[in-house]
């Protein structure tokens, strides 16, 4: 990563007419004239996806750039559907694309396409690999380091030698080893690492079968904490441990403040959640992608850059994440209005809020 100032000029998109995806499952409508603005996100199984992102830039894109459309296609999880959605954006013209790659090396060719025919290609959420023209996320490594940092505050005395399982993420994410690098960082040298996994998917499903490997080879005493890379990863193993019997349950670290993650925080199932404000990171991808659309200066949008495994120095944004425990979900998630105590606080868990201090 580098923070020396720059300037980058987008290629001039002219001549071009927005249309919809058709064919490959896009929402967005259709568009007769003005600038389309391609949102290609990965997959269902994370809710900040359709229920954040997804709204979140079709609204800042519509605010900054009235002529343009937002065309919007989710790729279930699916590699292969989203390199044809990209190519059907490419083959119509599309003047920007915000990509969330599946699988950024198997995009790479696509980005490429992208790139020869004029189309500057945003990264969002994790870097993509080819000729991208910009990349906005949150500091995986400092999401990696609140983890550790917490995971070793929760366990207290057993910070000194204990033992933890890492559930890390999906490997053809490079947000995955992000995460666990930032987390060894603090981590290392402190507590020992005793099984670590890749989640498949980061599907909650995969964590579990991981987690309860775990368990099975080591015990269920001999685990004193478990550095779960987001929630959808917690989420099973904290099942695995529940299903195991585990007794009180080891500090389990996740990302992603989703609200099931909130609730088992609450619970005190979940030690901690990383929230990383969905809205700036919106805003940032929105106004790079128009102004890239628009084949303007981005040097007032980006604040550092990046080098991917195939570009350097990609214009980049860089945002800070939050760490999250049950005493701060009142002043970071409900004050920033991601939710309501009442959506946190049904009613099984009301006696939990009070004791918490989350109240109306």
């Amino acid at each position: 990563m580098r923070g020396r100032g720059w300037r980058v000029l987008a290629a001039a998109l002219s001549g071009l007419m927005a249309v919809s995806l058709a064919g490959c499952g896009a929402d967005g409508g259709d568009a007769e004239d003005g600038l389309t603005v391609g949102l290609l996100l990965p997959s269902r199984a994370l809710p900040r996806w359709e229920q954040s992102d997804k709204p979140l830039i079709e609204k800042r894109v519509k605010e900054l750039c009235a002529e343009c459309t937002v065309v919007y296609a989710n790729a279930e999880n699916d590699a292969s559907s989203q390199r044809q959605q990209m190519n059907s954006l490419i083959t119509r013209g599309a003047a920007a694309i915000i990509l969330d790659a599946v699988d950024p090396r198997a995009l790479r060719s696509s980005v490429r396409a992208a790139h020869s025919a004029g189309i500057p290609v945003v990264a969002y959420d994790r870097l993509a690999e080819g000729p991208i023209s910009g990349f906005v996320s949150f500091d995986g490594g400092e999401v990696g380091r609140l983890q550790g940092e917490a995971l070793l505050k929760a366990m207290g005395d057993k910070a000194d030698g204990g033992r933890i399982v890492m559930m890390n993420g999906d490997p053809a994410s490079p947000n995955a080893d992000w995460f666990e690098r930032g987390a060894l960082s603090v981590l290392r040298g402190k507590v020992r690492v005793v099984k670590a996994y890749d989640t498949l998917g980061w599907r909650t499903e995969n964590a579990h079968s991981n987690m309860s490997a775990a368990i099975s080879a080591l015990g269920p005493r001999r685990i004193d904490g478990v550095l779960a890379a987001n929630d959808a990863i917690a989420a099973g193993v904290i099942s695995a441990l529940k299903s195991a019997g585990v007794s009180p349950l080891p500090p389990v670290t996740g990302q992603d403040a989703d609200l099931d993650a909130v609730r088992r925080i609450v619970r005190g199932e979940q030690y901690m959640t990383v929230y990383k404000p969905f809205r700036q990171e919106t805003d940032a991808a929105s106004a790079l992608a128009v102004a890239l659309a628009r084949g303007n200066d981005v040097g007032a949008v980006v604040t550092t850059t990046v080098d991917s495994p195939t570009t350097d120095d990609v214009p980049a944004v860089l945002l800070s994440p939050v760490a999250v425990t049950l005493g701060t979900i009142g002043q970071t998630l409900v004050k920033d209005g991601v939710y309501t105590i009442d959506q946190i606080c049904v009613p099984k868990l009301r006696p939990a809020c009070e004791r918490a201090g989350l109240t109306r």
